[in-house]
C-alpha cells in the first residue's frame, strides 16, 4: 500500500442511481420493419420495466438514506462512549 490517502466522499451525500432511467425506457423507439414486432406490444413492456426500474431506484435511494442515517447515530455513539471511557 502506498502513502497516499484514499479520497472518500461524505457519509451524509446520496448518489442518484446510475444507468437507464425510466424515462428513457419509456421514449425508446425502435425502428419499424415489414413482419417485425407489434410496437404496441413493445411500448407496454417497455412500460413495465420502466415502472419496475422506477420502484427499484427509489428503494434504493430510500436504502441509502437510512444506512446515512444510522452511520451518523453510531459515529455519535461511538463518539459518546469514547468521551464517557476517557474521564473514568
Amino acid at each position: 500500500m502506498t502513502g497516499r490517502r484514499e479520497r472518500r466522499r461524505p457519509a451524509d451525500v446520496v448518489r442518484p442511481p446510475r444507468g437507464l432511467r425510466p424515462w428513457q425506457i419509456r421514449d425508446r423507439c425502435f425502428n419499424v420493419r415489414r413482419r417485425g414486432l407489434d410496437p404496441a406490444e413493445i411500448r407496454a413492456f417497455l412500460h413495465q420495466v420502466a415502472d419496475e426500474l422506477a420502484v427499484a431506484q427509489t428503494a434504493l435511494v430510500a436504502v441509502q438514506e437510512e444506512n446515512v442515517r444510522i452511520k451518523n447515530v453510531l459515529r455519535a455513539w461511538q463518539s459518546a462512549q469514547s468521551t464517557n471511557h476517557l474521564y473514568r
